[in-house]
């Protein structure tokens, strides 16, 4: 299979893990096991338990780890299950888990799966292909609203409005059914200037539909706090992201687990109970090197961010 990966910023997320020995760790998003790979090599009586949604992914991390297989236990589902997948486990508690965001080399790459605006294929974009919920469906089925809402709030798509009225404009005529329709479509709605100038005139729209798919961002949010409460006193969680709403959110609710008392000022004794759950590592993000940008210009947009279990 030709699954090719680059993990991006490999060392700061193995130093900033801070790998035991006997540990066992979580990877979230396991794809190509880049990471994993460098994780489970730190490893001696501990264990690696990947996880991913992507099938393919899954296979391609069994030949990688092949030599760690006494060690590694792959499952296939959605990080959003991780309770459920460590409950069928037996392990209560892990020293540490990795997020990788975003979608891989291997998924952009490959024509039949619909993420990239740069390849003709069916709408699709699904991480998890066993999900009959796809690309294909938000942009034939949705309300121009609810067209306009997604482009604006997941891609930060300026011209949305336009964007959504021309998508249901097209689809009278006939559906969309593969990727160079819809980048059709989104380039009649933006003036040919504006095309001509920086990224491409469908890369926001392409985001902000495979946000809307995989339920990206309310995954994420959801779950964090619960990964939070399965790591063991010292245990770290590393989330690496890839555009602006996924950072804000785990830096937002980081900041919400590392606040202690939120009883309002005025109440002399605490109501809430509430206690501080996490040291953040890394008050600024972690990002790429101009090197690693060279090497892998996919690291650019990457950003990591680090919290402590206390």
């Amino acid at each position: 299979m030709n699954f090719e990966h680059t993990s991006v910023l490999l060392h700061e997320v193995i130093s900033g893990l801070d790998i035991k020995k006997d540990g066992i760790y979580v990877d979230g998003t396991l794809g190509g096991a880049g990471h994993s790979s460098h994780i489970v090599k730190r490893l001696d009586n501990g264990k690696l338990i990947g996880i991913d949604q992507d099938l393919n992914a899954l296979k391609k991390a069994e030949e990688v780890l092949s030599l760690h297989k006494d060690k590694v236990l792959l499952v296939h589902s959605n990080y959003e299950n991780i309770e459920e997948v460590l409950r069928k486990l037996n392990i209560e508690k892990v020293d540490g888990i990795l997020l990788d965001l975003g979608v891989s080399s291997h998924q952009l790459d490959e024509e039949s799966r619909g993420f990239s605006h740069n390849k003709d294929a069916r709408l699709d974009m699904r991480m998890d292909r066993t999900n009959p919920f796809s690309a294909w469906e938000v942009v034939n089925k949705y309300s121009e609203e609810e067209l306009e809402r997604i482009i604006w709030n997941y891609g930060e798509e300026r011209w949305a409005k336009r964007i959504a009225q021309f998508i249901v404009e097209e689809r009278k005529i006939s559906s969309i059914d593969t990727t160079f329709q819809l980048v059709s479509a989104i380039k009649k709605a933006i003036p040919k200037k504006v095309r001509m100038e920086g990224h491409h005139p469908a890369k926001k729209t392409f985001q902000a539909i495979r946000i809307e798919v995989n339920r990206e961002l309310e995954v994420l949010k959801e779950s964090i706090p619960k990964m939070c409460s399965l790591l063991n006193k010292g245990g770290r969680l590393a989330i690496i992201t890839f555009h602006s709403l996924e950072d804000r959110i785990v830096k937002e609710t980081f900041k919400e687990l590392y606040k202690d008392c939120i009883c309002p000022p005025n109440i002399p004794i605490c109501m809430c109970n509430k206690k501080r759950e996490i040291e953040i590592i890394t008050r600024k993000p972690i990002i790429p090197t101009e090197n690693e940008i060279k090497m892998n210009p996919r690291s650019r947009s990457a950003k990591l961010r680090i919290a402590e279990k206390l």
